[in-house]
C-alpha cells in the first residue's frame, strides 16, 4: 500500500456499523481515530499499530483536531526498528511545525541508538555520536570532551574502567556541556548521568544466555539523557546542562575485574565488588561525583535493566527515586 492513507481524529463516537465504544474506524479512503475519556495518547498510539498491521506504511494526518501533543503521539507510535511509517503531519504554525520536525528527529535518533547491536555500538562509538549529535543541534553552544581507557584512571573514574577494562574497546566518558548565550560561568542549572553499557554479559558473575539477549539495550539510560538534552535544546533551551555519559562493555577476560576487587573513587569512597553484573551503580557512580562537582542544583540519572524497577512497578511504568 504505497498512497498514504488519510488518518482523522474525532472526539465523537464512531457511526454506522462500527461500535460506539471503537477507537478506530475505517472509511472507504480514510481512518479515523475516536478519542474519549484520559487515555488519548495510547489511544492514538494503539491506533497507529492498528493501521500499520494492516499494512498501511505511510500517513497523512488531517483535521483541526490534531493537536502538536498528538502528532507527536502519532509519530511515535510509527516508529519501527524494522523500518518507520512514513508520516505527513497536520499544519500547525510555523514554529509549532518546525518544533514537531526536530522532536521527532531526536526521538528517532535515541531509539535507533538503543536498537543497534553491540558490534556495531562499542562505548566510544556511543559516545562520539552523542557529542556529534547534540552539538550539531548548538554548534556555537556545546562543548565536549571523551576521556577514555588510562586516561579515566588518571581522572580517578575507577568504576568505568574498572567495568570496561575486560573488553579490547576502551570503556569511555563523555562529558558535554550545553551552555546557552548569557551565560557566563555560572554553575550548570542541571547535570545528567546516564548508564552506558553497550553490552553486559554480567562479567564473571556471567549471565544466563536468555538473559543475555538484551543486553545491548543496556546503555538506554545514555541514550536517554542524551535524547532528553538534546529534546531540550531544539525546544529553546536557556539554561545551561552538563552531561555525562559513562560508556563500557562488561565482559569476561584476562583483564576483566574480578569478585573481590575494591574501587577506591576520585572522592576516596572505596567498593568491595561482590557481583560482577551489578556493574551499573559502578559506572554511574564516576558521572554521579563529576555531576557534585559541578555545583548543579539538580542531578538526574538513568538506567536501564534494573532489576528492582521491573519488580517494583512493572513493565509499563519507569521508577523513580529521589532524595
Amino acid at each position: 500500500m504505497s498512497e498514504a492513507l488519510v488518518v482523522n481524529l474525532s472526539k465523537s463516537a464512531p457511526q454506522g456499523v462500527w461500535s460506539a465504544k471503537a477507537p478506530l474506524s475505517m472509511q472507504q479512503d480514510a481512518a479515523t481515530i475516536h478519542l474519549s475519556g484520559i487515555m488519548q495518547i495510547e489511544t492514538i498510539q494503539s491506533a497507529c499499530r492498528h493501521l500499520q498491521a494492516l499494512g498501511f506504511k505511510s500517513f497523512r494526518l488531517v483535521g483541526t483536531d490534531w493537536e502538536f501533543d498528538y502528532q507527536y503521539a502519532f509519530a511515535q507510535a510509527a516508529y519501527s526498528a524494522k523500518g518507520s511509517a512514513a508520516v505527513e503531519f497536520a499544519a500547525l504554525d510555523d514554529k509549532q511545525d518546525a518544533k514537531l520536525e526536530q522532536l521527532v528527529k531526536v526521538s528517532y535518533w535515541t531509539r535507533m541508538l538503543v536498537n543497534q547491536t553491540p558490534e556495531e555500538q562499542s562505548p566510544m562509538a556511543l559516545a562520539q555520536q552523542a557529542a556529534d549529535f547534540i552539538a550539531d543541534l548548538a554548534p556555537d553552544n556545546v562543548h565536549f570532551r571523551i576521556l577514555s581507557g588510562e586516561a579515566l584512571v588518571d581522572e580517578g573514574l575507577v568504576g568505568i574502567h574498572g567495568v570496561g577494562r575486560g573488553s579490547e574497546r576502551e570503556p569511555c566518558l563523555l562529558e558535554l556541556d550545553f551552555i546557552p548565550d548569557g551565560w557566563g560561568d555560572a554553575a550548570p542549572l542541571v547535570a545528567l548521568v546516564g548508564k552506558g553499557i553497550t553490552f553486559d554479559s554480567g562479567g564473571y558473575s556471567l549471565k544466563a544466555s536468555e538473559s543475555m539477549l538484551h543486553m545491548k539495550c543496556d546503555m538506554g539510560g545514555a541514550a536517554t539523557v542524551a535524547g532528553a538534552l538534546a529534546a531540550a535544546i531544539v525546544s529553546g533551551l536557556d539554561k545551561r546542562v552538563k552531561l555525562y555519559l559513562c560508556c563500557a562493555e562488561n565482559l569476561v577476560s584476562g583483564h576483566a575485574y574480578k569478585l573481590g576487587d575494591i574501587l577506591t573513587y576520585r572522592n576516596g569512597v572505596t567498593v568491595e565488588v561482590v557481583n560482577t553484573d551489578a556493574e551499573g551503580r559502578l559506572v554511574l557512580a564516576d558521572g554521579l561525583i563529576l555531576a557534585s562537582e559541578s555545583g548543579a542544583e539538580l542531578i538526574i540519572d538513568a538506567a536501564t535493566l534494573t532489576g528492582a524497577a521491573v519488580t517494583a512497578v512493572g513493565e509499563h511504568y519507569n521508577a523513580i527515586f529521589s532524595f
